[in-house]
């Protein structure tokens, strides 16, 4: 199996029992691994660090859905250009929205998609936090309030916006490739 990025790490081998059962979870309802988990699986430490991040901000308890997360992590990966991100997160904004073209709207600009206001506020501070986080002010999160946003939401919405920051700087490091499979996904 190829390396999932340029780095010459290879996943553990064999993998401890836990990891082994969380990829053949993945590969049962995904029909793959993820290449950014198995780029992580050269340390499970790591592995279990990046994955109860993503788990915690990515599917626990929120008042942001799951697309407006998914949402959240493109628009942010479009600014930041990470290839693995657009790739597998566009992919996921297409099958929960069930509408391709939200998909590619927000891999290319996101200012260009039909969105609700609630939505558009969500990428907009996103989106400033991504490119001049020094420059959020009250009136920034006064936006998200305007349109319904909690201040756990709003907390949520920074911490999707940070993880993807994080993320996309590190996928691009590596070159992290996305899996072939998510290219045909859901259009």
């Amino acid at each position: 199996m190829k390396q999932p990025t340029a780095l010459d790490l290879p996943q553990m081998d064999p993998l401890p029992e836990g990891t082994a059962k969380f990829f053949a979870i993945c590969k049962e309802k995904l029909g793959m691994v993820p290449n950014v988990l198995r780029a992580y699986a050269h340390n499970i430490d790591k592995l279990n660090a990046f994955s109860g991040m993503y788990n915690d901000l990515m599917l626990g308890e929120s008042g942001l859905s799951k697309l407006e997360r998914e949402m959240i992590a493109v628009a942010v990966s479009a600014v930041n250009r990470c290839f693995y991100c657009l790739v597998a997160h566009g992919a996921a904004v297409r099958e929960l929205s069930g509408k391709p073209e939200l998909g590619e709207a927000l891999v290319m600009n996101y200012r260009a998609a039909e969105l609700t206001p609630r939505e558009r506020a969500m990428l907009d501070f996103a989106v400033k936090m991504t490119e001049d986080s020094a420059q959020m002010a009250e009136t920034d999160r006064q936006s998200l309030r305007d349109v319904g946003l909690s201040e756990a939401d709003i907390w949520d919405v920074a911490a999707v916006a940070s993880f993807f920051n994080m993320t996309n700087k590190m996928a691009s490091a590596v070159d992290m490739k996305p899996n072939a499979e998510y290219h045909a996904q859901n259009r």
